[in-house]
């Protein structure tokens, strides 16, 4: 694949070892760091100092912590190209996934997609894992379900919806916005299984929720960001019982043909399928 074909972005807050294992194993399977724009919202710790160190496109500091939105979009232009993938820190990828990421897309007429998880401790064997399920699973995607741990998006999109909202309050939200207007564009989604994330578990989210003293299960982003939707509660509610009922009918599809789904949870040093 043409490495001027994509870009890779991820904004980081402090978390150091997991921003540092993240590049690890990008090095580890042979990705081009020149292509990687980091952006770095205020980090504290050597943050800035050990991403300065290293091969990247370009590392962006900012003065302090301007959101999700604010920082992929500087990712995104900082290095245009035709695919951008946006990601968290907090994840390890695995053999060839960018590669197998993008050829999904193009071979399904997709503008959107987003790779198979793992979340959790990293109690297992992840590559040996991935490799397997990729193998296993090339072919299956689940139309219609996307998430913001990671996604591939084509530089039209950008055009015809624009860019993350700018909003440092969002606090995490701009997720769900970009996602709307996509819906509402009617640009497809999916999430393929032939590209496979481990996933430690929003780690900045839970940093930020400790800094404002909020319990693990709170909120961080406020609480009337739906409002931002302009979608009346029962439409909202509708919404949700769709995507449930979706996800379970893929989960228990997969199950069967499988053995396994596109989004597991490590617990008790066991997968947990959803």
């Amino acid at each position: 694949m043409n490495s001027s074909q994509y870009a890779i972005t991820f904004a980081c807050y402090n978390q150091l070892e997991y921003t540092r294992q993240c590049i690890d194993s990008m090095i580890a399977h042979g990705d081009d760091l020149s292509r990687l724009i980091v952006i770095d919202n205020g980090s504290a710790d050597d943050t800035v100092n050990y991403l300065q160190q290293l091969p990247l496109g370009e590392v962006i500091p900012n003065k302090g912590n301007l959101g999700c939105g604010v920082a992929w979009n500087q990712g995104v232009l900082a290095r245009q190209a035709e695919w951008s993938i946006i990601m968290n820190n907090d994840v390890l990828v695995s053999k060839n996934w960018l590669e197998n990421l993008i050829t999904t897309a193009e071979k399904n007429q997709l503008k959107v997609i987003s790779p198979s998880l793992i979340e959790g401790p990293l109690d297992y064997d992840f590559d040996s894992f991935a490799e397997n399920a990729s193998e296993q699973m090339h072919n299956a995607l689940r139309r219609g379900a996307c998430h913001a741990v990671c996604m591939a998006v084509h530089d039209s999109v950008w055009a015809e919806v624009g860019y993350f909202q700018p909003v440092p309050k969002l606090l995490g939200y701009e997720d769900t916005l970009f996602f709307h207007e996509l819906d509402k564009a009617g640009i497809e989604v999916a999430i393929t299984g032939s590209s496979w994330l481990h996933h430690f578990g929003s780690i900045t989210q839970s940093a930020m929720k400790k800094e404002r003293g909020l319990a693990e299960n709170d909120i961080l982003a406020y609480r009337y960001n739906y409002r931002l939707l302009k979608q009346s509660w029962l439409k909202r509610k509708l919404k949700k019982l769709n995507k449930k009922r979706m996800l379970k009918d893929y989960r228990q599809q997969e199950l069967e043909q499988y053995g396994i789904s596109m989004h597991g949870v490590r617990e008790n040093n066991d997968f947990v399928w959803r």
